[in-house]
């Protein structure tokens, strides 16, 4: 796999020419703030929950979660397991409520009884560091990949990416990044499923063959088939659960696409589909996981001297495709797998310039003050701004390990985000101070946890000793914020937090049917 792929370089260039031409098309269709925030909410249920599952299927879902399986086997579903187990949380508890609360982003419902300003600060705060982080992991796997199979420079893979996301964004807005999501989750559910099909075609479409084989290549260790592999402290497994669970109710990436929606019945579908797409494909990363120990794990042409899967584990899938497909469908799959990080990076970037623009400047800064026009140039500045970013921090953190990123990424959205979303559509006692030191604390907290966690302190500055036993500390910083909002909100008796507190039942009574009081 050495030098450039010129099937996947083919594939990609197709790729990208018929996604700048959605862009075109949709930026002729992009004139007004609904229109670049939420593809003027004219986006069905249907293709909602395919672009929300093209989303979340991201690199690290298929190169990284297949990854996990084929180096520990049973154990590598932890992360799909509980990415999964967050879908219920926002069908249930969130997203017909936040489709009838909000505008543009989570942050408007947010503070919709709550004092605008430092409300407003804190979550779109807490968004922004969501993105930045989730955005460095995603351009550092980008440019590790884009590398090794396209023989492209790191820096240069990660400047591409960086400047297509720009495009996307900043002239198609989000009907274009809506539109690039739907077709690239198509494209990478066709190719998972191709390769899982063609794994059990060749165990005779039996599991039991499939795992005795996987047993008989790790040298009859049998533990690839028990839980405790990965992570056998109950307390961080626990934790790391959190994280994912309510992390998935808190990402301003997914919680934004409820807002392209017409109404809160084609919310509640885009969440029923998106399950349904994200639970079909973790069964096929589980498949393509213990596919890639039977077929790959013993084949030098993909080890190297070592015994070392060439590239690292997360290339097995990469592998796999040109075992059971050969070079042309390695090429599809290796442009699929660069169009999921173009995807996504484009979803988090709006993400990120709709909490600076429109929560921030529109709302914090020019008081409401502002044209729709204004709004949106700052946007498309704040786009760029991003995307530079983006590609800068890409390019430092190159040689450092970015699984701590993904990690306080998830940490943060379920600490900050999430309670106060919660908080402030469940609990009536909610008040601004509860909902700003609680926030905030989340925040701290889960920042300086995983700064003092083995994974930073130690695998990155080189302490001997990490001063934290925690890896993920959602279980922690999530508990802290729920604790400090409640404290603070309960003994709050001033005259905002009484109005507040009398506000709840006009915000419920539209949380329930979308019309205001």
């Amino acid at each position: 796999m050495e030098g450039i792929n010129y099937e996947a370089s083919i594939m990609f260039l197709i790729f990208v020419f018929a996604t700048l031409g959605i862009t075109y098309w949709s930026a002729k269709r992009t004139r007004t703030a609904k229109d670049f925030y939420t593809a003027g909410g004219g986006i069905s249920g249907f293709q909602n929950g395919l672009a929300i599952s093209g989303d979340y299927m991201s690199a690290a879902s298929f190169l990284g979660i297949s990854g996990l399986v084929y180096l520990k086997g049973y154990d590598g579903l932890i992360y799909s397991i509980g990415f999964l187990a967050g879908w219920p949380i926002i069908t249930f508890l969130i997203a017909e409520k936040l489709r009838n609360l909000g505008k543009y982003t989570f942050v408007d419902v947010a503070s919709y009884r709550l004092r605008q300003t430092p409300i407003r600060v804190v979550a779109a705060t807490g968004s922004i560091t969501v993105v930045i982080f989730y955005l460095i992991a995603q351009m550092v796997g980008a440019g590790k990949l884009i590398e090794l199979l396209f023989g492209l420079p790191y820096e240069l893979a990660v400047i591409v990416v960086g400047l297509l996301m720009i495009l996307y964004v900043t002239f198609g807005g989000m009907l274009a990044t809506t539109w690039v999501q739907i077709i690239k989750a198509i494209l990478l559910l066709f190719g998972a499923t191709f390769i899982a099909i063609a794994v059990l075609y060749a165990m005779d479409f039996s599991f039991h063959n499939l795992f005795e084989k996987a047993i008989e290549a790790k040298d009859g260790d049998e533990s690839i088939m028990a839980p405790g592999a990965l992570l056998s402290d109950p307390l961080n497994a626990i934790s790391l659960g959190v994280a994912l669970m309510f992390g998935t109710a808190g990402l301003p990436h997914i919680l934004m696409r409820f807002f392209t929606v017409a109404n809160a019945k084609e919310a509640r579908k885009s969440v029923f589909y998106a399950t349904g797409f994200i639970g079909y494909f973790y069964i096929l990363t589980f498949i393509i996981g213990f596919g890639a120990i039977v077929l790959i794990s013993q084949n030098p042409q993909y080890l190297d001297a070592s015994g070392e899967m060439l590239g690292g584990s997360n290339l097995a899938a990469i592998h796999l495709a040109d075992a059971v497909g050969g070079s042309l469908f390695l090429g599809f799959i290796s442009a699929v797998a660069f169009a999921t990080i173009l995807a996504v990076v484009s979803g988090l970037t709006l993400a990120g310039a709709s909490a600076i623009s429109h929560d921030l400047y529109a709302r914090v800064f020019k008081k409401d003050k502002v044209d729709e026009l204004e709004e949106m140039k700052v946007s498309k500045i704040a786009t760029i701004s991003l995307g530079v970013v983006a590609m800068l921090l890409g390019i430092a953190f190159e040689n450092q390990n970015i699984a701590f990123m993904v990690g306080l990424a998830f940490a943060v959205a379920a600490s900050v985000n999430f309670p106060i979303l919660f908080l402030s559509i469940y609990w009536k006692n909610l008040t601004t101070k509860g909902a700003l030191f609680g926030g905030v604390a989340g925040l701290f907290l889960s920042l300086i946890l995983v700064i003092l966690s083995k994974t930073v302190w130690v695998d990155i500055f080189g302490f001997s000793e990490a001063v934290v036993g925690l890896d993920n500390p959602a279980l922690i910083s999530m508990s802290v914020a729920f604790l400090v909002i409640w404290f603070f909100s309960i003994t709050d008796k001033s005259g905002d937090a009484k109005k507040e507190r009398d506000a709840f039942e006009a915000q419920y009574i539209r949380s329930q049917t979308g019309i205001g009081v």
